[in-house]
């Protein structure tokens, strides 16, 4: 059984220090892709934009600065209220983004819950998935049996 772990909440997108517009955001995580939260912006064109990142990077950037390329996360005030900033890069433009750190942070928590940092793995089922490649098949005992048996009689004649 796979959990999901949502909360719908407003962003802002910053376009200069004086000015930013509301989006409406929903934040996704999902124990069937443990590493990764999503993001989809609801920025009022026909699709959605839909942004995915390591959980990671968003858990780190709620106490410090990180990432680089694509993503960068980061913690600041603004106008006396803890807020995490994203920084996203695509080829179809830049954006900078604030969000609240305490329903980012609830938000988190309740993934960390769910799935524990270092778990994530075991979410995925690669242990299982590989036990079940390599259990042995009664196929195996055609190609393990020596292909040219020994010509030498077994009773020494």
């Amino acid at each position: 059984m796979h959990t999901v772990v949502e909360r719908e909440l407003e962003l802002k997108l910053v376009l200069s220090p004086e000015r930013s517009i509301p989006v409406p955001a929903r934040l996704t995580y999902r124990t069937d892709d443990p590493y990764a939260v999503h993001i989809t912006f609801h920025i009022g064109s026909d699709q959605p934009v839909n942004w995915t990142f390591a959980r990671e990077l968003l858990v780190e950037g709620v106490f410090r600065p990180c990432g680089h390329g694509d993503v960068r996360v980061w913690p600041t005030k603004m106008d006396g209220r803890s807020v995490v900033l994203m920084a996203l890069s695509s080829p179809d433009g830049d954006a900078l983004l604030e969000a609240p750190a305490a329903a980012v942070s609830a938000w988190l928590e309740r993934t960390l819950r769910v799935v524990a940092p270092g778990s994530e793995s075991e979410q995925l089922g690669i242990d299982d998935g590989l036990a079940e490649l390599l259990a042995p098949t009664p196929a195996d005992d055609l190609w393990l049996r020596d292909p040219w048996p020994s010509d030498e009689s077994k009773d020494g004649e």
